[in-house]
């Protein structure tokens, strides 16, 4: 049966300026897998991945997608074929209804894209959960979460090419971490770790090391958490998805500072906390 790396080293050249010799270097790569969800053994999209922590990209990409809640999914099957790798998620027959509202996909997810192969302008707009109001989180905590994240990145530091999403408690604990080169599959990954490990998304906070397009603002509404913290800029688009969800979307989170573009309240300062 094939195997497929998660990495791999590689030969380039590398030139400086202000040099005129060239070198010969070796480079870690991250690879790009093709991996084919399907359901009831029927297929629904394939996603450029990394590949690793596949039964969690899985479980997350089910539930941030709409298609079932984890309490309808039986059992994930992953199987390594010449093409990809294939998974299988065994969904409950009632939940098996679900499929024909899901969202289609008519061409493979990049790693770059979070709706490649939606076929219909209107499968664009879906209602979004509405976030629990009994988070608070500390200036501090998010400062430490980050700082931690940038410890706890594995393949990043061996590559310098992957994306992280990090799951915190109040206290800015990191409690999972997952990588991938795509943004997407990175928080559908830890979504589907933290689900399964039985982790209280109302209590919780995600960390992402990506820019913040709106549909990591979704993902993160679906799962049921309240605040999502990302190192880059939002999108307009973003800001009023988190605004609908009443989401706390913290972004240009740094070692210097943060903005905090929606539902402040969420957020202590030193003197409050």
């Amino acid at each position: 049966m094939p195997s497929f790396a998660v990495t791999r080293e590689l030969s380039a050249q590398q030139w400086r300026e202000g040099s005129d010799q060239i070198q010969d270097i070796r480079r870690v790569a991250p690879d790009e897998t093709p991996v084919g969800i399907s359901y009831n053994d029927k297929p629904h999209v394939v996603l450029m991945a990394t590949a690793a922590d596949l039964e969690d990209l899985a479980v997350g990409f089910t539930v941030t997608e709409s298609i079932a809640e984890l309490s309808d999914i039986e059992d994930v099957t992953v199987e390594a074929r010449e093409e990809g790798v294939a998974v299988n998620v065994v969904l409950r027959p009632a939940a098996e209804q679900s499929l024909t509202l899901a969202r289609k996909r008519s061409l493979e997810g990049r790693s770059s894209c979070g709706l490649c192969g939606v076929t219909k302008l209107s499968d664009l707009q879906r209602s979004l959960r509405s976030a629990g109001e009994g988070l608070k989180v500390a200036r501090a905590a998010i400062q430490s979460a980050l700082m931690a994240l940038e410890e706890a990145q594995v393949l990043g530091a061996e590559t310098r090419a992957t994306h992280a999403a990090a799951w915190a408690d109040a206290n800015g604990a990191l409690k999972l971490v997952r990588e991938d080169v795509g943004r997407h599959c990175a928080l559908d990954k830890l979504i589907g770790a933290a689900l399964t490990e039985g982790l209280d998304p109302a209590g919780a906070f995600i960390v992402v090391t990506s820019r913040c397009s709106y549909e990591m603002v979704e993902k993160t509404a679906m799962a049921g958490i309240p605040l999502l913290v990302a190192i880059s800029a939002p999108t307009a688009l973003a800001i009023r998805k988190a605004e609908e969800a009443g989401l706390t979307l913290v972004a240009l989170a740094r070692a210097d500072g943060h903005a905090v573009f929606t539902r402040p309240d969420r957020i202590l300062d030193e003197a409050t906390a």
